[in-house]
């Protein structure tokens, strides 16, 4: 909103430093800022209120130390981080951008299905909260929704360069260009990295390459459903799940302003996606939302995200890494979410497998997810979220080097 608000005073009355607000590198600064003051200020009375209406969380003893001290904590504090997202994108960011409307339904959508799941675990006293296919049918939805925008949406293109025998190429550029529609991706350490939906199955004949176009669509689903549960499995001790998105945020702020800038494209031999340079506001304010989270969320927590929060901000990553096409990325830098899935499907799968050929069920980790295997080997629990900091910040700069290993 303050875009258009100092775009029209500068225009029309030459307004002195309302041409600041052209600049993306300086709203996304003030997103941040904002996002950062929101979550801390206004997180604080929030957590009053939360109080006052006893919406604390139920704890299941599961014999880890300091778990029973934690019972009677605020939860749905994931309210404090959809605030503090909304409102800085809502003022700084170009609200005619399709990728910044795709991103505002996608925070309100998850947010609505995580609140109703805490609503109930809280005030209908049902721990099971939403039946998990009801979860399921709300990230499918949104699978569909952000599928079939990028798909068929006119606004979203990347930029194809001419070349004088014909041929046409994201990367590489030249002075003649076009922008068209595609399915093209990025492949992560191949040189000529541009991999197109649309011709997976070209080897099958034309039939089966019209057809392979539509497998994006079920894929965007897999990619919003799979990383917005890893998240929402990541949230199990204190400022895990925040401080690790907060390092993912950040990764695709980069990935979003680079990929926007034709002369950082350009130097950097990357797909150019048009527009896409206005999700840095968004990516910034997602990362103040979360380390202003962390104000209140670090050991010993004084509010928990809940569903509200761990479901939102995982299907905001993923859409995220969509847009800007760095889902093939997506085991690398949320490494940590995958992790954390896959520990608990190993654990299932085994003590399924052993209990029917053996009789009794055996586990390969002593709890999962893995952050709590680690909290029945004794570690306390601040060290166990500082280190899987510390190795989400090493995949992040893996990530980022991708644009130069090829």
């Amino acid at each position: 909103m303050l875009y258009y608000l100092f775009t029209y005073l500068d225009r029309e009355f030459d307004f002195v430093g309302a041409g600041v607000f052209q600049y993306i590198s300086f709203r996304a600064g003030m997103a941040t800022l904002v996002s950062l003051l929101i979550a801390m200020i206004f997180g604080g009375k929030l957590i009053k209120i939360l109080q006052r209406k006893q919406v604390g969380e139920s704890i299941r003893d599961l014999g880890l130390a300091g778990q029973l001290e934690k019972k009677g904590t605020p939860t749905m504090g994931g309210l404090i981080i959809l605030l503090a997202i909304l409102v800085p994108t809502l003022l700084f960011a170009r609200l005619d951008n399709v990728y910044i409307i795709l991103m505002l339904v996608s925070t309100v959508w998850l947010g609505l299905i995580g609140f109703l799941d805490d609503y109930i675990k809280v005030f209908k006293k049902n721990k099971e909260g939403l039946a998990g296919r009801f979860k399921i049918l709300g990230q499918i939805g949104l699978g569909l929704i952000v599928g079939l925008t990028l798909y068929f949406n006119d606004d979203v293109v990347v930029r194809q360069y001419l070349f004088t025998d014909g041929t046409t190429s994201a990367v590489n550029a030249t002075s003649r260009y076009m922008d068209v529609k595609s399915m093209i991706t990025t492949v992560p350490f191949i040189k000529n990295n541009e991999l197109d939906y649309c011709n997976l199955f070209a080897f099958a004949g034309p039939l089966f390459q019209d057809w392979s176009c539509y497998l994006y669509i079920p894929f965007v689903i897999l990619v919003i459903t799979a990383v917005s549960n890893g998240a929402n499995i990541t949230d199990g001790i204190d400022g895990l799940a925040a401080g690790t998105s907060a390092i993912i945020g950040m990764t695709l702020a980069f990935f979003a302003y680079l990929s926007g800038n034709t002369i950082f494209a350009d130097y950097l031999d990357i797909m150019f996606i048009p527009n896409s340079g206005e999700l840095a506001i968004f990516c910034l304010a997602f990362v103040g939302a979360c380390v202003g989270f962390l104000w209140y969320n670090t050991y010993p927590a004084q509010v928990f995200m809940g569903d509200t929060g761990s479901l939102s901000i995982g299907g905001i990553i993923a859409v995220l890494a969509l847009i800007v096409r760095k889902e093939l990325l997506i085991p690398i830098l949320c490494g940590i979410f995958l992790v954390e899935n896959l520990s608990v499907m190993l654990q299932v799968s085994y003590f399924k497998y052993t209990k029917r050929k053996y009789g009794e069920g055996r586990r390969i980790f002593k709890m999962s997810p893995l952050h709590h295997h680690y909290q029945k080997l004794g570690y306390h629990e601040s060290k166990i979220v500082g280190r899987f900091w510390i190795v989400g910040i090493m995949l992040a700069i893996l990530t980022l080097a991708t644009l130069k290993l090829r």
